[in-house]
């Protein structure tokens, strides 16, 4: 796992759990703390034993400069947090972007199928990502709301892309609040907070997935909770993008219920989740 700040992160609990499930004795995943200017001189010394690498941010762009081979969805989403060395035809290497699976795997696992209106707070990588998923579940014209719309170019150049229309407001907090069936948050850690003294507009008919996963609950994520909405937290979007890497390095099926144990002790919070139970920890 690549990336700066990377301390954070849990992607090695998942990984090494699946490794563990899969047999691969040799196999080992860790944290490496590297920035953009670094980058290209890490990946170039990597020798022929390295299968691939995850990334987070800030390099999920930089890595489609480094790519031989670009997925057509890591293309369009203009972000990849996988790189393949080897894993393209040539044998270079190849660029995937899995957080578009694993926003849909979490919200699809909480039973939604199809969504006629949507929500996006945010304008950075993940919601470019979200612009992707919302495609997939039938909304090509989500509301985007964010703190400044001079700031949502990289945004509309994904949404040209993808083909899809967002409709982009500035001013967070925005008021009122668009009705919505699907609320999808991508901002970091206390950013939304201005949003949840308003989340009482959302109520028992819309789906909540906050992205941020640490700390949890958010105080967004614990008002939507208190407004009726089901919600949805981003360890189960790490679970399921991790369970899409896994299966591009290993060639083999994810051991999900494994990797789901492993993160869920690590957290100390279940995935499914409870926000009255992470509120008395």
């Amino acid at each position: 796992m690549l990336g700066s700040p990377v301390g954070h992160s849990l992607s090695p609990v998942l990984h090494r759990a699946a490794y563990a499930a899969l047999g691969l004795a040799g196999w080992r995943y860790d944290r490496v703390e590297c920035d953009e200017a670094a980058l290209p001189a890490l990946v170039g010394g990597l020798g022929p034993e390295w299968v691939g690498l995850s990334l987070t941010m800030p390099l999920k762009r930089k890595a489609l400069e480094l790519a031989d081979e670009i997925s057509p969805l890591a293309a369009e989403v203009g972000a990849a947090n996988t790189l393949l060395l080897g894993g393209a035809p040539s044998g270079g290497r190849r660029a995937e972007n899995t957080d578009v699976a694993g926003l849909l795997a979490a919200l699809r696992e909480a039973g939604l199928r199809r969504v006629g209106r949507s929500v996006l707070l945010g304008a950075g990588g993940t919601a470019q990502a979200a612009l992707a998923a919302l495609r997939e579940l039938g909304d090509p014209s989500p509301r985007v709301l964010v703190r400044d719309a001079g700031r949502a170019g990289g945004l509309l150049a994904a949404a040209d892309r993808l083909g899809v229309r967002p409709v982009v407001s500035g001013g967070l907090p925005y008021t009122p609040l668009p009705d919505a069936d699907l609320v999808i948050s991508t901002l970091p850690a206390g950013a939304a907070d201005a949003v949840a003294v308003q989340a009482g507009g959302w109520t028992s008919g819309t789906v909540v997935l906050d992205a941020v996963y640490s700390p949890w609950p958010t105080r967004f994520a614990a008002a939507v909770a208190d407004a009726g909405c089901q919600v949805v937290g981003g360890l189960a979007v790490l679970l399921h993008q991790a369970v899409a890497q896994v299966e591009l390095m290993t060639g083999r099926p994810a051991p999900i219920g494994a990797m789901r144990a492993a993160l869920e002790a690590a957290a100390s919070v279940d995935i499914d989740v409870n926000i009255d139970a992470c509120r008395s920890r």
